[in-house]
């Protein structure tokens, strides 16, 4: 059971064939794929044929001049009598032929509900082998004829470019591309991101040079077109040669802006060099400079600020100066491997005379475009990017700091108060402890002593001895027993009421001392 598929957002279910009607749509797919293709350069073909003069016109010889236009829209070299090559191909039939191939492995991806990687393994292979069947069938049928082409590049080349053209149709479809991106580090995705805008820019450059040669040499490329093109069909024909090699012109032009330059035959141009000679009779070559001029040197600047925008580009991408730096080789490097590949088809042999071959240096190209991006941008990158932030060294032991003499006095000022504060509180407590000590004391005394005087019996009284022996006997005096009655009675209020007055002083605190002597309850006593 197929599992709903996740790519683009949405749950799709994708719906459920049966093995033969999967084969079906591949077959389908793959035989369409070719047909259409072939189709679409025979009536080129017969468009042209129709509307030249003094053209014999046939279905067979339409279809039968196809069959080396299909392979040269895979981009497979011909060969000729002798040892004549067309090895220089047109890139915009090819780059059409790549699209028609992934807008139908896109098709038969959907209809199939194909969802996974894996799964297009199948829509590829099939594609791959119809075209790569067809090219070498064609090669074989080719013989040794007057066009003719060899099996086994013919077989593999058309694989290789219907293979590349699937997988790129499917790649978004069953979520490769997501793959790819998941595997690739961020500082990479945005290096490669960089890189693939600075391929734009500098293509952009390339092509905007070729207008600007072909405006400015246009009475040459009227001259080529009414030389050539007599009639309307053959005008037609050398229009349809022009824009079929349009992308080769383009890449011959970035070339030439990074300084590496190009060559056809014994002509050979750089911004800094010029060696001149013949070139074919094509309009889109008016375009070519006919000297060396004083201002093409200034064209090197070009690259110079791409590779600092590259760099503006990468500024932002991390506060490490080495990652902005690897981001910025990231993006290098992917200019340079595209540069490589579109140099590697850009040129080729043209026959065997002073025209061959037609050269885009491809590795000159790559040295070039590695020290165009790398140099100014990473200066770029490391100067104009953040810093990363300084992270605060450990805080240092605090060293004591010797007072000043203001500080001195403002501390002796301070250990004063504290030095009074504590004295306060000591003298409480001293206060309290004698107070406490003061009301033991008294009670003990009145205790012990005071009660004791107090409650002792009268008749022990020595005052009663000393009457007996003067014969005063208080009881033949009753004035006398009153007036001791009174005495003892005042002397028990007296002191019972000092007793009260000091034990209410000792929860309260210990009574001031007033300066007046205490009386001598003993001797009252007595």
């Amino acid at each position: 059971m197929l599992q709903p598929s996740t790519h683009g957002g949405t749950d799709v279910r994708p719906p459920e064939f049966s093995r033969s009607e999967r084969a079906r749509v591949l077959v389908m797919t793959a035989a369409g794929s070719v047909v259409i293709g072939y189709a679409a350069v025979a009536a080129l073909l017969a468009l042209i044929a129709a509307t030249a003069t003094h053209a014999a016109f046939s279905t067979t010889g339409v279809l039968t001049a196809a069959a080396p236009g299909w392979l040269v829209a895979h981009h497979v070299p011909l060969r000729f009598e002798g040892s004549a090559q067309l090895g220089v191909l047109p890139l915009l039939p090819t780059a059409l032929l790549m699209l028609l191939a992934g807008r139908a492995a896109a098709g038969a991806a959907d209809r199939l509900g194909l969802y996974e990687p894996l799964q297009a393994r199948g829509v590829v292979f099939c594609i791959a082998g119809a075209h790569a069947i067809t090219g070498g069938t064609i090669a074989l049928l080719m013989g040794n004829g007057p066009v003719r082409a060899t099996p086994a590049v013919a077989f593999f080349g058309c694989a290789a470019v219907s293979g590349v053209a699937a997988t790129i149709g499917v790649a978004q479809r069953c979520g490769l591309v997501e793959v790819l991106i998941d595997r690739i580090d961020p500082v990479a995705r945005r290096g490669m991101r960089a890189g693939l805008l600075a391929l734009f820019v500098l293509a952009g450059v390339g092509a905007l040079l070729v207008a600007l040669g072909l405006v400015f040499s246009w009475s040459t490329t009227s001259g080529l077109f009414a030389g050539a093109s007599p009639t309307f069909g053959v005008g037609l024909g050398m229009w349809l040669l022009c824009l079929g090699y349009l992308p080769n012109a383009v890449i011959g032009a970035m070339s030439y802006v990074v300084g590496a330059g190009f060559s056809i035959g014994d002509v050979s141009m750089t911004p800094t060099r010029f060696s001149g000679g013949p070139v074919p009779a094509v309009p889109l070559l008016a375009a070519l400079p006919e000297k060396q001029m004083a201002f093409l040197p200034a064209l090197l600047l070009l690259p110079l600020l791409l590779g600092g925008l590259v760099g503006w580009y990468c500024r932002k991408i991390s506060d490490r100066p080495s990652t902005r730096l690897r981001a910025v080789l990231v993006a290098a490097v992917t200019v340079a491997v595209v540069a490589l590949v579109l140099a590697a088809t850009a040129g080729g042999a043209l026959g065997a005379g002073v025209f061959n071959p037609v050269t885009v240096p491809a590795g000159l190209l790559v040295v070039l475009v590695l020290g165009w991006i790398v140099v100014p941008g990473s200066f770029v990158a490391w100067f104009a990017g953040a810093r990363p932030k300084r992270v605060p060294a450990a805080e240092a032991p605090a060293i004591e700091r010797i007072p000043a003499e203001e500080d001195v006095e403002a501390g002796y000022d301070d250990v004063e108060y504290e030095d009074d504060v504590d004295d306060e509180y000591e003298e409480d407590y001293e206060d309290v402890d004698e107070e406490l000590a003061l009301e033991d004391e008294l009670a003990e005394e009145f205790e012990e002593d005071e009660y004791d005087d107090l409650l002792d019996d009268p008749a022990d009284d020595p005052a009663d001895d000393a009457d007996d022996l003067t014969g005063d006997d208080p009881a033949d005096d009753p004035a006398d027993g009153l007036d001791e009655d009174v005495a003892d009675d005042d002397l028990d209020a007296e002191a019972e009421a000092r007793l009260e007055a000091e034990l209410a002083g000792g929860v309260g605190g210990v009574p001031e001392d007033d300066g007046s002597p205490e009386p001598d309850l003993k001797g009252k006593a007595d």
